[in-house]
């Protein structure tokens, strides 16, 4: 009897080591047949050139095994979740219909549930974003959280108070009349593919903190800065989205003398120590999740004999 197609996540927080396991994964099941395929779910890899500082996986070091969702998008260009969902859940379709099981695999909380779980984006308003991302530009992040926690403290209460963004989209749902999500899950998620299984890998704290540090010490090493100088020239602060990521925002400052390239480095890892907390809060609501310690094994996810057919 033919197993019917599965759709895979390994989530968790930044560091823990997923990209690794979901390639063991992917091998270990088209050893056996199936020809399965990865999809990619970390926002920041979905720009062409943001490789140092989102810890792309170089294609050489991919296995010859299919990749989707990477290197998508230019860096002056948006890339929301609602653009996100029906590119990635396309992409999950057509890996199952060549026969092969899915394996989304990243660590962008929202994102990884808008493939996962049954999520519905209200519309946009190109007029209103505009209006308060220019806000949010001259009153700053919390000026406008305010406004979310008088006009919805629900939405308020769970969305990162340091994520302009995040609070602009929510103040833009609002002024369209919706209910906002609250950048979170539905109160009863309901799966989107009846054939999913959720893998959270797991790194005790202490553990997992001086890691992140030291990847951040080593993506300067590696040349971080350089790397941003180069995509600065290609519109990296006229995006929403990949300017502001965490470590890109922190090369910008570097650049322009904002920063010392110690103050940079200390930055990044303390906004990527607390982007990890965020993770694990996020990924700890899945019901259906089984967490393993990492780095993994692909071999016991399959149990003996398991060949996806």
């Amino acid at each position: 009897m033919t197993r019917p197609a599965r759709l895979w996540a390994i989530v968790g927080a930044t560091g823990t080591g997923k990209s690794d396991l979901a390639l063991e994964l992917a091998a270990t099941l088209r050893a056996q047949g199936n020809p399965s395929e990865i999809v990619n779910a970390d926002a920041m890899q979905l720009y062409r050139g943001m490789d140092i500082g989102t810890a792309k996986l170089p294609e050489a070091k991919r296995r010859g095994i299919p990749h989707h969702l990477l290197d998508v998008r230019e860096v002056d260009q948006d890339a929301a979740v609602a653009w996100y969902q029906p590119r990635a859940r396309s992409a999950v379709a057509a890996i199952h219909e060549r026969g092969g099981d899915a394996i989304l695999v990243g660590g962008s909380g929202l994102y990884v549930s808008s493939v996962l779980y049954e999520f519905h984006f209200p519309p946009r308003d190109p007029a209103v974003r505009e209006r308060l991302e220019r806000d949010l530009e001259s009153d700053g992040p919390a000026a406008l959280l305010e406004r979310l926690r008088v006009a919805d403290p629900v939405a308020a209460a769970r969305v990162d108070p340091h994520n302009g963004r995040r609070i602009v989209r929510a103040l833009e749902v609002l002024e369209q009349g919706s209910a906002t999500h609250g950048a979170a899950l539905p109160e009863r998620p309901v799966l989107w593919h009846p054939h999913t299984r959720i893998i959270g890998l797991h790194v005790d704290r202490p553990v997992l903190v001086e890691r992140l540090d030291a990847r951040v010490r080593r993506m300067w090493d590696d040349g971080l800065v350089d790397e941003v100088a180069g995509l600065r020239e290609r519109g990296l602060e006229r995006g929403a989205t990949a300017g502001r990521a965490i470590g890109y925002a922190q090369a910008l400052g570097q650049l322009d003398g904002r920063l010392t390239e110690t103050e940079a480095i200390a930055e990044t890892q303390a906004l990527t120590r607390r982007y990890a907390r965020r993770q694990v809060s996020w990924f700890k609501r899945y019901a259906e999740i089984e967490w393993l310690d990492a780095p993994g094994d692909a071999g016991s996810l399959l149990g003996t004999g398991d060949s996806g057919e």
